[in-house]
Order: structure tokens, then sequence, then C-alpha cells
């Protein structure tokens, strides 16, 4: 059912795009060398423990914060936009802004090119995609080992914030149901979805007082809070998509690495294929060198998994560690988790394969070595005593 056209809500929108910009980034270095850029940085605080249950033990990274130029958008005011420089090696653009409107308008406005930039007009994503270069010009030197521009991943989360709602958040959702469904699944036709994936969209909300509701989807989230107290929420849903980038970062390279590892182990000689170009290419120290790039590798995997799951221990059944559940759920981050560990077996087993090989052409070499030592060269120094008596 459409609202009343009169029933303009205040709402914000909060879209954030998380970047994998390399192993890690050298934040003090950063802040020393590039000064005059990021003047206006400063230090993310602590989070805050003390609220909706949440223990004092959790602790997450504290990212530098870059305030960037904001921009007009049609139909949405003032777009406000700040950087946020992780040590580990993530960028994440946020650009929010808030305007009074009618919830059917909120789907249009987040795809269509209403951000005046110059003489040109964007949507969000080439926005932000446009905040992230001028941000890179400035960080690219602080980067450790970057990745390429081919291979750079993002995720983007969009959030949509009901800060009005006199009738209660679970009334205005019943009334609403089918429009906010289509938000969070990305349609853009609410008569397109069948009942039932209106019940999943819907499923399973948050609420931590009378007055509050979340809804978490794969790319977007719809929070009611006249309060306006979500801040932590978001960091939260960051965090998330943070881990799902990573792990499918990692699981993209392990990829290819394997399919590398393919190659060099088919040109060692572990499969038939009469190439002699390619054996010649191996002979020396190249098997060794192979074989170490491949133990390196697996190594290299194992720590960024590590770190990953060191770097925000969300653990724990209260109101922000069962939104993190939440959201590692629907995005199957324990699927990716598994591809990840699985592509790791298969790297130690092709490691431990090659050095068996290796190994047995080792021995092979000796015991023929041994050979000629041993049974061959007494041969000959008797052949040689008979010809010369």
């Amino acid at each position: 059912m459409p609202s009343d056209p009169d029933d303009k809500r205040l709402f914000e929108l909060v879209q954030f795009s998380i970047h994998d910009v390399g192993r890690s980034v050298d934040l003090a270095r950063l802040e020393s060398a590039a000064a005059d850029a990021i003047s206006s940085a400063r230090r993310s605080g602590r989070f805050a423990p003390l609220r909706r249950d949440t223990p004092t033990s959790l602790s997450l990274p504290r990212p530098l914060i870059v305030p960037l130029a904001g921009a007009d958008a049609e139909g949405l005011g003032r777009l406000s936009a700040n950087a946020k420089i992780y040590e580990d090696g993530a960028i994440t653009i946020v650009v929010r802004t808030k305007a009074r409107l009618l919830i059917e308008d909120l789907a249009p406005l987040s795809r269509e090119r209403i951000v005046s930039v110059g003489a040109s007009k964007l949507n969000l994503d080439e926005y932000s995609a446009l905040l992230f270069d001028q941000v890179m010009a400035i960080v690219s030197f602080a980067i450790v080992d970057p990745v390429s521009d081919e291979n750079r991943d993002k995720e983007t989360y969009l959030a949509f914030c009901l800060l009005e709602c006199p009738e209660g958040p679970s009334a205005y959702i019943a009334a609403h149901r089918g429009t906010v469904a289509v938000l969070l699944v990305g349609e853009e036709d609410a008569t397109r979805l069948h009942e039932s994936q209106i019940a999943a969209a819907l499923g399973r909300p948050f609420s931590y007082r009378p007055d509050d509701l979340a809804v978490f989807d794969m790319d977007r989230c719809f929070i009611v809070d006249p309060r306006a107290d979500y801040e932590d929420i978001l960091l939260i849903a960051e965090h998330a998509n943070y881990r799902l980038l990573e792990l499918r970062a990692l699981d993209r390279l392990l990829d290819f690495r394997l399919d590398e590892a393919e190659k060099d182990l088919t040109a060692y000689g572990l499969k038939r294929i009469g190439d002699r170009k390619s054996q010649a290419r191996l002979r020396g120290g190249a098997p060794r060198r192979k074989f170490a790039r491949i133990q390196a590798l697996r190594f290299e995997a194992l720590f960024v998994l590590e770190n990953l799951e060191n770097s925000a221990k969300i653990i724990g059944d209260y109101y922000l560690g069962q939104i993190y559940d939440r959201l590692c759920a629907v995005f199957n981050t324990d699927g990716w988790s598994r591809s990840v560990e699985r592509r790791l077996d298969v790297l130690s087993s092709v490691y431990d394969m090659a050095k068996t090989d290796s190994a047995e052409r080792r021995t092979q070499t000796l015991e023929i070595t041994f050979i000629i030592v041993c049974i061959v060269l007494p041969l000959v120094q008797i052949w040689q005593a008979l010809v010369l008596n």
C-alpha cells in the first residue's frame, strides 16, 4: 500500500564502501608524512563498551578518520563524507545524509545519478568511488604490499535509518512490509516479491528498546531509531562486511596461487607433458625456489586468516554480538572460511607432494652415484688391470 503523499519522514542514509588495499597501512608514517593533506584527521576513540549489554572486553581496531569534501544531492540535500583508514589494510568510505522523504523514494534515490560533482552527475556508488580515488592518491605511499587495481575488491553496504516513528517500529514495518523488503533485497517493485521472500527478508528483526528495530540483509539494512542511537550497529555491520571482504580476497588469492602451483608442478614433471622447454626451465635451483614460494604462500595465508580472526573478537550472546552473528550468517562467512581452509589444505598437499617428489629424485641421484662409485668404478679398474696384463 503506497504511503500518504504527506507522510514524509526524516531518514538518514548511510553508505559505506570497504576497500581491500594491501597487507597493511603504516598509519604512523601516514600521519607524519601526509600531515598537510590530512591535517584534520583523527584517530577514532575506544569503542564504548558499557552500552547495550556490551562487555568491557570488546576491542575493535581504531582507524584514522579523515574528513572528506561533501557534495549536494538532488532530493537528499548535502552529503557528508569521511574515510576510515585501518592499519589492517582496509579503507572505508562513509557517505551519509539526512532528508525528509517518503519511504518509496529511498530506493530510487540510492540508485539514481543525483550527486553533483562539478558538471557531472553521479550516483552514490560512483561518488564513493571518486572519493576513494582521492584518498588513495594521498595514502598510497604508506600501503604495505598494495593490491593492484585490477585485483582490488570492495564491499558496499547501505543503511536506511528512520528517525521519526510515533506509531512504533513494529507497526510501521507491518504497514510498509513490502516496501521495506524491497529496500532490503534491492528490487524496484514490491509487487515482484512473493510473500515468502518478504517474510524471509523481514524474518529476523533486532530490538534493544521498545522504540528501536533493525533488520539486516546482504547489502542493506533498515533501522528504526528516533534517538539516532545506531552508530555502534553501523560499526558492527562495517566489521562484518570487512570480514567478508578479506575472506573473499584471500579465497581469490589462494585460487590464483593454486592454478600457478599446478602449472609449476606440471612443469616440474609430476604430470607427463613432454615439454622439454618447461622442464629445462626448472633446472638447478628453480624447483627449490618454486616450492619455497608455495610454502611461503601457505604461511602468508595462515597469518592473514589468523589476523582476520583476531582483528575484532566479537564473541558472545550480547546484543551487538547477536547482530554480528546474524550478519555473518547472512554473508555465510563460515562457508568462506571453510573454502579458504580447504585451499590451504590443498596447498599443503601440493607442497608435500612436491617435497616428496623432490626427495625421491635426490634419492635416485644418490643411488645412481652409489652404483657408479661402488660398482662401475671397480669394474673399470679391473678391466684396466686386465688390459695392462
